[in-house]
C-alpha cells in the first residue's frame, strides 16, 4: 500500500475528494494541479500551466483538462468530471475510479466493467512538457479509448470565455496536432507514442465551474475550447504515452522518457520524503536564475519569503548548491540596501524593510552549516551594502535612528512581513520600530562582525564593533516589558503596541538577542498560552477584541483575518527554536509533537504538502495555497533540530 492513497469510497464522495488537491511542478515555473478525482475546482488548476515571458511574465493555462472515455461493445464511459451550475457534474466518471495514489506521480486506477485503465503523469523536469501514461491493465477485448483536450490558453489569475476570435483550426504533426488559440502564444503540441485518429470537431463547452474562486468571491465560470478528439484503439497490456508540450515531441521517444522522467522521482514514502519532495518543487531555474516560488498555485518569486524558507527547502535537505545559486540570484537584484519584495527582473516593488535582514539571517543558517564557506569574502559587500543604507536612511523612511534601532513606514504601506492593505489602508502598518526588524538588525550586525572578523576585515569592525551595545539596550528599553513579561510589538514615539503577535518570538529565536534567558523564557510561555496551535501560531491572541479566528470569505474579509489570528507555519520554526534554546532535552517532547502533527496534513487539501496558512480556531483547518515554501521550510528545519539533539 502506497503512503498516500485513496480508496473507492472517499473518491467518490466528492465533498471529501474535491478537497484533496495534487500539484506538481517542473522547477522551470510550470506546474500542473487539479484535484485527485481531477476535476477542477479553481482557475489555477490544469495539466500544462507554463510561463510565458513573451506575454506578460506570468503563468498561463494551456491544456486545463484532458478527458478520457472508454468505448467497448459501441458503449461509451466518459472518465472526466466538471462542475457545472446547479452542483450538476457531468459527465461523472468519478464513479468509475477505484484507487488513486501519489507515492511517485499521480496514479488513478479506473474500472468499467471487465476494462482495468492506469493513468499516470507527470511533468518533464526544465520542459514545458506534460506525459500521461495509460495502461490497458484488464480487458477480455480490445477497447477504443478516445481523449478530448480541454483548451483555455490564459493567464492563469483570468478566466476563459468563447469568443470569435479563438483560432479553432489545428495543424497536424506526428501522431497528433499543433493548436493555438491566439497569437502571441506557443503552440500546443498534443502527440502520442502511436498514432492516433483525430477527428476534428471543435466545440465550446460553456458555464463549466470552479468552487474554490467562487468562495473566494473571485469570479468562477469559464468556458473551454475542445478541439475535437483523439482515438486509440488497444487491448489488455497495451501501453501509450500522451504528451502535450509547447515543441513537438519525438513520439517514439516518449515511453522512454517518460521510464527517464520517473526515474527522478522522490518516492513519498513517507512523511520526510514528501516534506523534500514537495521543497524541491518550489525551486525554478530559468535562464541561468535560480529563484524560489513562495507558494503554488499562485503566488511568484517574493524576497522576503525566498530568505526565510530558503535554508529549510536547501540546506535541511543537504542541498548548499542550490541555496548559493538562490543567493546569487537575488543579489543581482539588491538595490538601495533593499531587495524586491515581488517581481524579478519585471517591475520589481522595493516595498519591505525585512527581506534584506532575512537574507543575512539565511547566511547565517549557512555559516552554521558550512563553517568553512568564505561569505564574508563572497557576499561582504552586499552585506555591508545593506547595513550602510539600513544605518544611514534608505526607501520608505527605513533608516537608523540615534538611538541605534531601525525606523521603517509610510501612510498606507506595509513594509514588514505583516502586509495586508485593503482599500489603501494597511491593516497592520506597525510604523515605527517593529520588534523582528529590530532584533534581525541587532542579528545581522553581530554575525557580520563575526565573519568579517574571520576574514580579517579590521576596517569593518572598528567601523560597527561598538552599535551592538547602543542597539541592545535600546532594545530592550524601548521593547521589554516587565509587567507584561513579553515584548511590544512595534514603538512609535510614545506609542506602545501591547498586542500580543508572534514576531517577538522571532526575537527570542535569533542566535544573537539582546535579551535575557528569563525573558526569553517569559515570552515563550505568553506565546505558548496565547499563540500557539497544532498548525502554527496565531498572529493575534485571542484575548485581543481585533482576533479574528476564521480566514475564509471574499479578498477584504480574509486579508482582515490574514494577521489577526490566522495561524502561520512558518513561525513555528522560530518557536520551536527559541523553545530548545531554553528546554533544551525537556523541550524535545513538544516540539516532536509539533513536527509530528503535520504528517496528517500529507494527505488534505495540498497532498504531500502544507499550507500557507490555517485557521486560529480549532480544527485549524488549512486555508491559502495548497503547497507554501516557508510552512514547508519550517517543518524541514524542525525536522533537523530534533535531529540535532538526538
Amino acid at each position: 500500500m502506497s503512503y498516500i492513497q485513496f480508496d473507492k469510497n472517499e473518491l467518490i464522495n466528492l465533498e471529501y475528494s474535491l478537497s484533496r488537491e495534487i500539484i506538481r511542478s517542473n522547477r522551470a515555473g510550470s506546474y500542473a494541479s487539479t484535484t485527485i478525482v481531477g476535476c477542477n475546482t479553481r482557475k489555477y488548476h490544469g495539466l500544462l500551466i507554463c510561463p510565458l515571458d513573451q506575454l506578460d511574465h506570468e503563468k498561463h493555462v494551456l491544456l486545463s483538462s484532458f478527458d478520457e472515455t472508454i468505448v467497448e461493445m459501441g458503449k461509451e464511459f466518459n472518465l472526466g468530471i466538471h462542475k457545472y451550475e446547479g452542483d450538476n457534474y457531468v459527465p461523472k466518471g468519478h464513479k468509475y475510479i477505484r484507487d488513486f495514489e501519489a507515492e511517485t506521480v499521480a496514479r488513478t486506477t479506473f474500472r468499467v466493467g471487465n476494462v482495468v485503465l492506469i493513468k499516470e503523469s507527470l511533468l518533464v523536469e526544465r520542459e514545458q512538457q506534460i506525459l500521461i501514461r495509460y495502461t490497458l491493465e484488464d480487458s477480455q477485448m480490445p477497447v477504443t479509448i478516445r481523449f478530448r483536450p480541454f483548451l483555455a490558453f490564459r493567464n492563469y489569475h483570468t478566466l476563459s470565455k468563447a469568443n470569435l476570435h479563438a483560432n479553432t483550426k489545428v495543424r497536424h504533426v506526428r501522431n497528433g496536432i499543433m493548436s493555438r488559440l491566439y497569437e502571441g502564444y506557443p503552440g500546443l503540441y498534443m502527440q502520442f507514442s502511436r498514432k492516433p485518429q483525430f477527428v476534428h470537431v471543435p466545440d465550446w463547452y460553456y458555464n463549466i465551474e470552479y468552487m474554490r474562486e467562487l468562495e473566494r468571491g473571485y469570479n468562477y465560470k469559464e468556458d473551454l475550447l475542445v478541439p475535437g478528439y483523439f482515438e486509440v484503439h488497444m487491448k489488455k497490456g497495451d501501453i501509450i504515452v500522451f504528451s502535450a508540450a509547447t515543441k513537438e515531441a519525438s513520439p517514439e521517444s516518449l515511453k522512454k522518457k517518460y521510464e527517464k522522467e520517473l526515474s527522478k522521482r522522490i518516492p513519498r514514502t513517507s512523511y520526510y520524503n514528501c516534506l523534500a519532495n514537495s521543497a524541491q518543487q518550489f525551486i525554478v531555474r530559468k535562464n541561468k536564475n535560480t529563484e524560489i516560488i513562495a507558494g503554488f498555485p499562485w503566488f511568484g518569486t517574493w524576497g522576503r519569503d525566498t530568505f526565510i524558507a530558503l535554508p529549510g527547502l536547501t540546506i535541511a535537505i543537504k542541498d548548499p548548491v542550490s541555496f548559493i545559486a538562490v543567493v546569487d540570484t537575488m543579489v543581482k537584484r539588491l538595490n538601495n540596501g533593499l531587495f524586491p519584495n515581488i517581481g524579478s527582473e519585471k517591475d520589481p516593488a522595493y516595498n519591505t524593510v525585512d527581506a534584506s535582514l532575512w537574507f543575512i539571517w539565511a547566511l547565517q543558517q549557512l555559516a552554521d552549516y558550512d563553517p568553512e564557506f568564505g561569505i564574508w569574502t563572497r557576499y561582504g559587500k552586499h552585506i555591508q551594502n545593506i547595513l550602510n543604507n539600513y544605518r544611514g536612511g534608505t526607501l520608505y523612511n527605513i533608516k537608523m535612528h540615534d538611538n541605534g534601532l531601525i525606523y521603517a513606514g509610510i501612510e498606507g504601506k506595509a513594509l514588514t512581513w505583516m502586509d495586508a492593505i485593503v482599500d489603501g489602508v494597511a491593516i497592520t502598518p506597525r510604523i515605527g520600530y517593529p520588534v523582528e526588524i529590530n532584533a534581525l538588525w541587532y542579528n545581522a550586525i553581530f554575525f557580520s562582525l563575526e565573519i568579517a572578523e574571520k576574514a580579517g576585515d579590521i576596517y569593518f569592525i572598528n567601523e560597527w564593533k561598538d552599535l551592538p551595545e547602543r542597539i541592545g539596550s535600546s532594545f530592550v528599553r524601548e521593547f521589554w516589558d516587565e509587567s507584561a513579561g513579553y515584548l511590544v510589538d512595534y514603538v512609535d514615539g510614545d506609542f506602545k503596541d501591547m498586542s500580543v503577535r508572534p514576531n517577538q518570538v522571532i526575537a527570542a529565536a535569533l542566535k544573537y538577542s539582546p535579551l535575557t534567558i528569563e525573558m526569553k523564557k517569559s515570552i515563550l510561555d505568553v506565546a505558548e498560552n496565547e499563540l500557539l496551535t497544532p498548525r502554527g501560531l496565531r498572529t493575534l491572541s485571542p484575548k485581543n477584541p481585533q482576533y479574528k479566528g476564521v480566514y475564509e470569505g471574499n479578498q477584504e474579509q480574509r486579508d482582515l483575518a490574514y494577521h489577526q489570528g490566522t495561524a502561520w507555519p512558518w513561525l513555528l520554526e522560530h518557536f520551536c527554536k527559541a523553545y530548545l534554546d531554553i528546554h533544551k532535552h525537556s523541550g524535545l517532547s513538544l516540539v516532536k509533537k509539533i513536527y509530528e502533527g503535520f504528517e496528517e496534513d500529507m494527505s488534505e487539501r495540498g497532498i504531500g504538502s502544507v499550507s500557507e496558512v490555517y485557521d486560529g480556531d480549532p480544527p485549524n483547518q488549512g486555508k491559502g495555497t495548497i503547497s507554501q515554501a516557508w510552512s514547508v521550510a519550517a517543518l524541514l528545519r524542525i525536522r533537523r533540530m530534533i535531529k540535532s539533539f538526538n
